[in-house]
Parts: structure tokens; C-alpha cells; sequence
């Protein structure tokens, strides 16, 4: 990870800095373009559009409408069912009234622009700005495409680009403002791991903000109980929420978190709860409290980003596309880069270039259908490492952050 300081990228009218050359820019922009078309032809050809958890939140919908008694028993097939709460199913009301085929390249839209959106706030929160900061954010978008994450996400129809994106504006918006941290209650309501950032928010001292997050997501169970009572019930009352094996096999290679890791080695998901329940309490303490110290130090872009590697370790379930949060990390690796002089530089550039290695989405094979199979390189490597390869890399990034937490001082107003 990435732990320098934020700084001004750029004067606020959009003028070039010096030693920004006029060309970089509409090269950034052809290199996006190039790279979105290739993806989009790579996934077309290789036919990874399935829109597969798209036609679940579709079919919730639906369900909600209409028969919303068994919102929470319909399976698309088996162990493949609904298992985001009530608010999310009200959200997913709505887009169902769409046609599929509108709603299907909707998503992919929308996504696209998320994944930009996100990328381009967190260079602004490291104080870049005008032609410098839209440059950065196409080249990165350019990477970002073809991490394993994204273009698995992407071809799922998968809803974590829209929530990183709200959670980053949320995150990205001035203390000022009364309503920070609703976009993080809101996110929480569709999916709950973002319920990680209002214990953050209260270490760092943002008690208003912790106080409007958890307000807004008390608003989405609310409006759960109110429109969909029965099912709202079973839910909240019955502890489906905390049956992982719900959503599939807990110890499958896709499922990418400490509890999954355990379960591996183990060859029990039930053998493993113990043990992943002490482990996910030591990596939540650390890594919550690193995050506020980054956060107090300074660097408060280090810090929500290292509380949200944090939430995919301590998950149960964080399957392969939940990591599109690696993003941020390339953002602020890559931002580390460019600032840094001599040896600083080529150590982020590096680290840069390995986050962007292991999660990329190499195919297994070259040619033929089984090319750019979206899981990367999970399972390449031999041995207890293949498997665990992100998990093992999310570790390495918050101690990372860990180190650097530890050797900066807490100021009394993070900038």
C-alpha cells in the first residue's frame, strides 16, 4: 500500500503544471477507449457477459413485486439464491421493471462509469485536480479494466462497483457537509459489509458522520419492515444473514476471505468457524485501528481504503469480485509513484506493478474458449498459496499500512 501524504496535484483552474506535457492527456484518453473496446471484445467473444447475479437481483425483484413471501426461498438453482437484505430486494423492485435487455447493458454502463467515478475521486482526494487528475484516472481506468475483479464483476452484472463508488463519494465529500456518511448507510442497506466504516468513522473522530451512516442504514431496514414485512422477518429475526453457506460453498477457491482460508486447510468450513472468528477479531482490531491512525496522521485516502481490505479479510464471504477495492490501492500506488524522487519511486512503481500482476486476469490457456476464464491467477501457484492468493496479498497490504501507522504521528486534524 501506498502511504504518502496527500498534495496538490494541480492548480484549481485547470492549467498543465509544469512539466505536465500537452500530449499525455489524449493519450491517456486513446488508451482507455483502446482498452474498453478490447475488454468488451474479449467478453463478448469469450462470452463472460452472463449477466449471472444480474438475473438474481432481477428475479428478487420480481419477486418482491409480486410474490414476495418467498423472496427468500426461490433459487435460481441450487445453493444460487437471494441473500441481500429487504432494502436491496425494494431497490431491485424497481430496476426490474425495466426491460432485460435495457437493464443489462444499463448495468454494464453504469459500472463502467463507477469504476472511473471511484478511481477519479480518490486522485482528487490526493489533491490532484483539473487535466492532471482527468489523465491519471483514464490511464488507471485503462489497468483496471483487466484485473480479475472488475472483469469478472463486470460480466456477473455484479452491484460492487456501484457500492465502491458510493462509498468513495460518501468518503470523498467534506466534513461540512451534513449528510456525510448517508451514502455509506445506504450501501450497507443493499449489502452489509460497508457496516465496517462506521466503526472506522468512530475511530477517526467522525462520530456525525458514524451517527448519519448508521441513521441512514437503520432507514433501509426500516424501509424493509415497512414494505416487506414478512420477509424482513426472516431475515433479521431468524439469523439468515449469518448463514454463510448460504450463498454457496464457503471453502470454494472464488470465496476469497480468512474464514475461506481456514476452511481450505481444514476441509471444513464448520471445523474452521472457531479459529476464523479469533483471526477475523485480531485482523479487524488491527487493521480498524491502523486505518484511524492513517486517517488521523494525515492520510485519510490510506485509511479507508486499508478499513476496506480490512472488511474482505473479516467477511465470511468475499468472493473473487468483491476485491474490486484493489483499485483504490493501484490509485494511491500509482499516485505514490509519480510523487515520490530516485529509489521511493521504483519501490512504488513496483509495488504498483505486482497488486496489478496478481490480480489481473490471465488466462489459462492463450487461445480458444477457455481464454481470459475471469480467475486470474487464483489457484495458479502450487501449495497452500494458490488458493489463498488474495487473502494473502489483502494481509500483506494492511501490514503494510500497519508499518505505517505505526511510525506516523497523530496530528489533531487529519487534511
Amino acid at each position: 500500500m501506498v502511504l504518502g501524504r496527500p498534495g496538490t496535484g494541480q492548480a484549481s483552474g485547470g492549467r498543465p503544471q509544469p512539466g505536465h506535457r500537452s500530449w499525455q492527456l489524449p493519450a491517456a484518453a486513446a488508451a482507455c477507449a483502446l482498452s474498453l473496446a478490447a475488454c468488451v471484445a474479449v467478453a463478448s467473444g469469450h462470452h463472460l457477459l452472463t449477466w449471472f447475479d444480474l438475473a438474481v437481483y432481477n428475479h428478487a425483484g420480481h419477486l418482491a413485486r409480486s410474490a414476495p413471501q418467498r423472496l427468500y426461498s426461490w433459487q435460481l438453482r441450487p445453493l444460487i439464491r437471494f441473500t441481500y437484505p429487504p432494502f436491496a430486494a425494494l431497490v431491485f423492485a424497481v430496476t426490474s421493471l425495466l426491460p432485460w435487455t435495457v437493464l443489462k447493458w444499463l448495468m454494464i454502463v453504469a459500472s463502467l462509469a463507477a469504476l472511473a467515478a471511484s478511481i477519479r475521486l480518490t486522485f482528487g482526494a490526493l489533491g490532484r485536480a483539473g487535466r492532471a487528475r482527468v489523465t491519471a484516472a483514464l490511464g488507471l481506468t485503462a489497468v483496471a479494466l483487466w484485473t480479475e475483479p472488475v472483469l469478472h464483476g463486470l460480466g456477473l452484472g455484479q452491484v460492487e462497483l456501484l457500492l465502491m463508488a458510493l462509498i468513495v463519494w460518501d468518503l470523498c465529500q467534506p466534513d461540512r457537509r451534513w449528510w456525510k456518511g448517508a451514502g455509506i448507510g445506504l450501501a450497507a442497506g443493499i449489502k452489509l459489509t460497508p457496516l465496517i466504516f462506521i466503526p472506522y468513522l468512530v475511530l477517526c473522530g467522525k462520530l456525525r458522520q458514524a451517527a448519519v451512516a448508521a441513521a441512514a442504514f437503520a432507514g433501509t431496514v426500516a424501509a424493509g419492515f415497512a414494505v416487506l414485512p414478512g420477509a424482513s422477518g426472516r431475515w433479521w429475526w431468524t439469523g439468515y444473514f449469518l448463514q454463510p453457506g448460504k450463498t454457496g460453498d464457503a471453502a470454494s477457491l472464488v470465496n476469497q476471505s480468512l474464514l475461506a482460508m481456514v476452511a481450505r486447510a481444514e476441509e471444513s468450513v464448520r471445523h474452521a468457524t472457531p479459529a476464523w472468528l479469533a483471526a477475523a477479531a485480531v485482523v479487524a482490531a488491527v487493521g480498524l485501528t491502523a486505518a484511524a491512525v492513517l486517517h488521523r496522521s494525515g492520510r485519510p485516502v490510506a485509511g479507508w481504503v486499508t478499513c476496506a481490505l480490512t472488511g474482505l479479510l473479516v467477511s465470511p464471504i468475499s468472493w473473487d469480485h468483491h476485491w474490486v477495492w484493489i483499485v483504490p490501492v493501484l490509485v494511491l500506488l500509482a499516485d505514490a509513484a509519480q510523487r515520490a524522487r530516485g529509489a521511493a519511486r521504483w519501490v512504488h512503481a513496483t509495488a504498483a506493478a505486482v497488486v496489478a500482476v496478481v490480480f489481473g486476469d490471465w488466462p489459462s490457456q492463450w487461445t480458444g474458449p477457455l481464454a481470459l476464464v475471469p480467475r486470474g491467477l487464483l489457484g495458479f501457484f502450487p501449495g497452500p498459496f494458490g488458493p489463498n492468493l488474495y487473502v494473502i496479498a489483502g494481509l500483506v497490504m494492511p501490514a503494510a499500512a500497519v508499518t505505517a501507522a505505526a511510525r506516523a504521528p497523530t496530528r489533531r486534524s487529519a487534511r
